[in-house]
């Protein structure tokens, strides 16, 4: 994929953030406001056809990844003054429950809040995160981990592509560090969420893989379809 093909999705998936009233993860992609929100993922009839069009190869352990291969985190790439973890932060916390402040050029570094944990169902509140032992205990996860998008076919492109793909909000969520933690590089075989939270899950991955023309490994696949298996309606 080229450096324009991914910029124009990253621009057509990202809006400025305006305010500090957010939505949840599943809702549309922004508010009247013009507040963003995660993209919904797509409905399950979709997922299905988006996850028949991915390409299958064989998982090929990784040899040379490196994290900086990726840029630094967070850079601000949407250009709007705050890191991409301040934007995640902010729009995937609990409505009205965020206390933010001026900080440089940004106008909502995120200093409290609560947050639903998808990965795990858990409400997540701190009051001080600026508290190094609080920040690190909401992270900011990349659905599809770096490590297992550079196997998939980020080892092939440049550094701006794998910047650009490691800070695009659609990737990221806000999540339980130590869930996070636990989650590592796995791919969608080898780590789950929740059971209510799988088939969402699954739609995310999947978009995410399909956008960026990365590769799926047959158990990969099986696994997405059986977790696809959950959704319980046409919207999920």
């Amino acid at each position: 994929m080229t450096t324009g093909l991914r910029v124009g999705i990253a621009l057509a998936t990202t809006v400025l953030l305006l305010g500090c009233s957010t939505e949840r993860p599943d809702s549309a992609p922004a508010d009247e406001a013009g507040t963003p929100t995660a993209q919904s993922p797509p409905a399950p009839t979709n997922a299905k056809r988006l996850l028949s069009e991915l390409r299958i190869a064989e998982r090929v352990p990784p040899d040379t990844y490196d994290r900086d291969a990726f840029g630094y985190a967070w850079a601000d790439i949407d250009g709007n003054g705050c890191n991409q973890r301040d934007d995640v932060l902010l729009r995937d916390a609990v409505p009205g429950s965020t206390t933010t402040t001026q900080q440089d050029a940004c106008d909502h570094d995120v200093l409290a809040g609560s947050w639903v944990d998808p990965y795990t169902g858990g409400t997540l509140t701190f009051d001080d995160l600026k508290d190094p032992a609080q920040a690190q205990a909401i992270q900011i996860d990349h659905v599809v981990p770096l490590a297992e998008a550079w196997v998939s076919g980020a080892a092939g492109w440049t550094d701006e592509e794998r910047k650009e793909f490691a800070n695009d909000l659609e990737v990221l969520l806000a999540v339980d560090g130590p869930t996070n933690a636990s989650k590592g590089s796995d791919d969608a075989a080898a780590w789950r969420p929740r059971k209510e939270y799988q088939c969402a899950y699954a739609r995310r991955w999947i978009r995410v893989k399909h956008e960026y023309d990365l590769a799926a490994d047959p158990s990969e696949v099986a696994a997405l379809e059986d977790m696809l298996g959950y959704c319980r309606s046409p919207r999920g």
